[in-house]
């Protein structure tokens, strides 16, 4: 079945702290869509934050429960503007779905930028636990790969969350042929 553009999910990827939470608040508000942050979603389903579900469950029963969500995600529901984990898009199947059934956007900001963000996100990112800025470099370096098969790319640097959304917009219009319905 062929998904017409208007009627795809929208899905935001990108290393961890980038933005992609509040750039696609920004974006499904303008699109009038609804929003889906998945890490949320799956504290929600589980009941405990992801730092907890890497405690007590492991990475590996994290990865499987967002693997689950976001591939279903990706079959039955459209409209929808969607923030992946960071780590999301290193899976095949997860690539493969939303590649597949959705326009994906990478939000690409670069690692001297992102570098300025690190001390707000050590506490709550634990996949960033125990790590040295060089070992984090290493993994923000190893996703650019995953992160380069996308739809479109949009680099963030220097730009707030809303001038990012209009960017996003931009491409939808102008490479997509979207039909827009902007809520400002």
């Amino acid at each position: 079945m062929i998904i017409p553009n208007e009627e795809k999910n929208i899905v935001l990827i990108g290393f961890m702290g980038v933005g992609k939470t509040t750039i696609g608040l920004h974006l499904a508000k303008k699109l009038l869509r609804d929003f889906v942050d998945v890490d949320q979603e799956i504290e929600k389903q589980h009941q405990m934050p992801i730092s907890q579900i890497f405690k007590t469950l492991g990475e590996q029963r994290f990865r499987q429960m967002e693997k689950d969500y976001i591939v279903q995600l990706c079959d039955s529901s459209r409209l929808k503007v969607v923030s992946l984990g960071g780590g999301a898009f290193m899976q095949d199947e997860i690539r493969s779905a939303c590649l597949s059934s959705s326009i994906v956007i990478f939000l690409d900001l670069a690692w001297d930028s992102w570098k300025d963000r690190i001390h707000l996100l050590m506490d709550n990112r634990p996949v960033l636990q125990e790590k040295s800025l060089e070992e984090i470099q290493e993994l923000y370096h190893s996703r650019l790969q995953a992160y380069s098969l996308n739809h479109s790319r949009v680099c963030t640097d220097g730009l707030k969350p809303e001038e990012i959304a209009d960017r996003i917009i931009d491409t939808l219009k102008s490479e997509y042929e979207i039909n827009v319905p902007i809520h400002e």
